[in-house]
Order: structure tokens, then C-alpha cells, then sequence
């Protein structure tokens, strides 16, 4: 059985071979390889463009989508172990997945973090409990990382400009009116450093630096496929010559679950903001974003509305690389794809 909760846990191999098949399916969408088959996508949070690329993926693959949000339609989730279910919780994953892996061939799930206590939710527990109860293979649809939307940003920038290895990748933190999950700006940290790209983390402090265990991994990743990573502070200097600018936003750790504080934080740096200047310093830079994106606040109308802006590609191949993730977590490999 295979699982797709980190690109980590995937050799390069594995996610060039995805990358490959996704192109294929981008020009040959409607396949086969899922009929008779069911994916359960249980949804503890909002969604559009995962919703709708799983949901239309499964379809254009043979398959059927059956879509829970539990708490709202279905029963509410306990995901702890050992719990003394006294709360809102009708149902453990134990039973929940065990019943879903009855029914179904493949479950995914998306689940932000609580936002109250970082130490807890950096563990990633939901879904970690999810897949050890678990009898089919489990697809990541984002917790604390989005390895979907790895999968179509690297898409994206292979056929924007060939591939990133050896290019300057700058991800950069916004502002945002409230403080947001990291889980876009650690995918992004992971999955540049792996394909090989000298990576520029530009955020306004210390305090905007992200999680050491994604920081360490992307130090590690640099190392094995001839990239880097460092941390700056500084606009220009982190814009000058780059050739990719990715922006997300996302609240301080050393105030998580600090609302207030983290809010008021961030609005001393506004300033952050995505635009025409910044991007006239890089190297012809392609500028994308995972979306949605509050328009001038994180990036101006005209750098989302600029030829350079992947944004929408972006989101489109969303599409690709999910169905290209599903079909190789099935057993499934670029020799089978129909053309």
C-alpha cells in the first residue's frame, strides 16, 4: 500500500515518474485505470480547488468521489488515541477508517492544524492516525504541509522554465489580515530544496521563520541534489536576479495561537507585498501563488495580472498531479497511461 502524505517519504524517482505522467494526463485526461473504484475525501476544512481537482480527477479517471465533511454531514471525528470520548466526537478513526476501508479503495484527507498549540499540531497527528487505521492507501490533501500543491508547482515550472535546479527560488511571506496555516510555505521549502534550487527564504524576522523540522530537512534535502537554502530579511537583496518568486502567508510560531498579537505583528510589514518594483529587480522572475490570494494586500492587480504570473497554471495542474498521485498510489506507472 502506498501513502501520500509527504513528498518526502517519495524517492525523486517516484516524483519525476508523477511529474512525467501528470504532462500526460494534462493532454490525455479522460482514463480509465479508476473504474469501479471509490475515493472517500474527508474534508475537516474549507476547500475549492482541492475539492473540485479531486472530485472532477476521480471522475476523469473512471472512479467515483464520495466527499465528507465530518461535523457537518457526517459525524464528528475523534482522532486521539486512548480519548474518553465525552466531547462533540461521535465516531474514533479507528472505526471510521476501518469502515471507510471496507467501502472504499483510497481515502483522503484534509486537516489544518488547530491553531492553538504548535507543539502539538507540528506533529501531525490527524492524519498520521488516519493512516495507521487505515487499510487502503491514505492521500494527503493538506494538514501542516500540501504535497499536492508541491506536485503542481514543480508542473508548473517545468514547463514555465525547464526544471529549477540551480535557480534562485525566492519564497517570500505577505501580509495578511489574520494569521494563517504554514502548511503552502513548508511544501514549498521542501519540495524547491529537493528539486535542487538555491533557496531564498525572505520573511520580515526571526519570527517568521519556519518550523526547524522543515528547515532541517530543507537543509538536508539542498545538500543531497546540489541546491541551498538560506534566510534573509532583506527585500531587495532577496528579489535581485531571482528567477522564481512564490508567495504565501503565514502567522508567527513564537506567537501561534496568539490571534491578536500575531495580527498585530504582521501589520507592521504590509510593506511585503508582491509588486512591479520587487519583481522588476529579478531575473525575468515567473511569480506564482498556491491561491487564493487577497488581491493588492499579498500581490498587486498588475503582478497577478502580468504574463509572468503562474498562479492560475498553477492551480489548473492541481488537476494533473493529483490524478498522476492517485494512479501511482494504485500501482500504476507511465507505461500506463493512455495516449
Amino acid at each position: 500500500m502506498t501513502n501520500f502524505l509527504s513528498t518526502q517519504d517519495w524517492s525523486l524517482e517516484d516524483l519525476n515518474e508523477t511529474l512525467d505522467m501528470a504532462a500526460l494526463l494534462k493532454n490525455s485526461p479522460m482514463q480509465d485505470h479508476l473504474n469501479g473504484k471509490s475515493v472517500v475525501l474527508l474534508f475537516l476544512n474549507p476547500s475549492m480547488r482541492t475539492r473540485t481537482s479531486f472530485e472532477i480527477g476521480v471522475q476523469q479517471l473512471g472512479g467515483i468521489a464520495v466527499v465528507l465533511q465530518p461535523g457537518k454531514d457526517a459525524w464528528a471525528l475523534e482522532f486521539e488515541p486512548e480519548s474518553i470520548m465525552l466531547g462533540e466526537a461521535e465516531e474514533h478513526i479507528a472505526e471510521v477508517a476501518g469502515v471507510l476501508s471496507r467501502y472504499a479503495d483510497m481515502i483522503g484527507i484534509r486537516a489544518f492544524p488547530t491553531f492553538k498549540d504548535w507543539e502539538n499540531d507540528r506533529l501531525d497527528k490527524v492524519i498520521k492516525s488516519l493512516a495507521t487505521y487505515s487499510n487502503v492507501p491514505v492521500v494527503n490533501m493538506e494538514t501542516i504541509i500540501h504535497p499536492c500543491q508541491e506536485m503542481a508547482l514543480m508542473l508548473t515550472l517545468k514547463e514555465r522554465i525547464g526544471g529549477i535546479a540551480k535557480k534562485k527560488f525566492v519564497l517570500t511571506w505577505t501580509y495578511h489580515p489574520r494569521p494563517l496555516n504554514t502548511a503552502v510555505a513548508n511544501s514549498a521549502l521542501l519540495i524547491a530544496s529537493r528539486f535542487g534550487a538555491d533557496v531564498t527564504l525572505l520573511c520580515p524576522t526571526e519570527d517568521y521563520i519556519l518550523d526547524q523540522q522543515f528547515m532541517t530537512v530543507a537543509q538536508e534535502n539542498a545538500k543531497a541534489s546540489g541546491g541551498s537554502v538560506q534566510v534573509s530579511h532583506d527585500i531587495e537583496a532577496s528579489y535581485k536576479d531571482a528567477d522564481v518568486v512564490y508567495a504565501k502567508s503565514w502567522g508567527p510560531l513564537p506567537l501561534y495561537g496568539q490571534a491578536e498579537k500575531q495580527i498585530d505583528l504582521s501589520a507592521n510589514y504590509k510593506h511585503f507585498i508582491v509588486n512591479e518594483e520587487k519583481m522588476a529587480l529579478t531575473n525575468q522572475a515567473v511569480f506564482s501563488h498556491c491561491l487564493p490570494l487577497r488581491r493588492n494586500v499579498k500581490a498587486t492587480d498588475a503582478v497577478m495580472d502580468a504574463p509572468y504570473c503562474a498562479a492560475i497554471d498553477e492551480a489548473e495542474n492541481r488537476l494533473h498531479v493529483q490524478k498522476a498521485i492517485m494512479l501511482k498510489m494504485m500501482g500504476h506507472n507511465i507505461k500506463t497511461i493512455k495516449q
